[in-house]
């Protein structure tokens, strides 16, 4: 199915509620200031709204083949609320405050600014059948973990460790961060993988089945 767009159906306040906060997240300097304004942004979601996004996640992974969604779901629970439970820590323990360094790759950085709004109203049309209303506020949180993720800790979008079709795998290799699918998702502009820290895996691609690109689950 092609991609839809909800920019028809949604508010003119939430698409520029959306807008607002990538233009803050925007307006950071340091990987300090970048992960308070994220920690503030998450802060604002409520229980709900997790449960909300724990229910997508769900779906999402369910969606792909065994065994390898028995393998995989772990690391994307991770990428998202992992990251969560990461930022909120960090934050509460005063650890952003002492944070300077400048945000990496300033030109990436702003790009990923500039596609969230748009980002926020494009998913795939089959996924929406769900029991639950999922907007673009909650595909905004998988943005602003990503930005903590990639911008902040500077790792991989997708965790270390997270398995592909095929036996490969998100590696660190002293350091470096490698990633099987990181330029493989030139065509989608919403992929968080064409912002990603890691470099590209050498080996060939093999053959993937299920969605496990950059966007709610990927």
């Amino acid at each position: 199915m092609n991609a839809m767009t909800a920019s028809e159906i949604i508010s003119p306040e939430e698409k520029a509620e959306i807008a607002a906060t990538a233009c803050r997240l925007a307006t950071a300097r340091t990987k300090g200031e970048l992960a308070e304004i994220v920690a503030r942004e998450a802060g604002m979601y409520s229980l709900a709204d997790l449960q909300v996004i724990g229910g997508r996640l769900f779906l999402e992974v369910d969606a792909l083949p065994e065994p390898y969604r028995r393998r995989v779901r772990p690391f994307f629970q991770d990428q998202i609320f992992g990251a969560h439970h990461r930022l909120l820590l960090m934050f509460r323990s005063g650890a952003f405050r002492k944070e300077h360094d400048p945000i990496r790759d300033r030109e990436t950085f702003d790009k990923f600014c500039a596609m969230i709004p748009e980002g926020c109203f494009t998913w795939d049309e089959q996924a929406e059948r769900t029991p639950f209303h999922y907007t673009p506020k909650h595909r905004l949180f998988y943005y602003l973990m990503a930005a903590f993720t990639m911008f902040v800790l500077g790792q991989p979008g997708h965790p270390v460790g997270m398995p592909f079709p095929g036996g490969f795998s998100v590696e660190d290799r002293n350091g470096t961060y490698y990633c099987l699918i990181r330029d493989r998702e030139k065509e989608v502009f919403f992929s968080i993988c064409n912002f990603c820290p890691a470099k590209q895996t050498e080996e060939n691609m093999p053959p993937v089945q299920g969605k496990i690109r950059g966007n709610t689950t990927g």
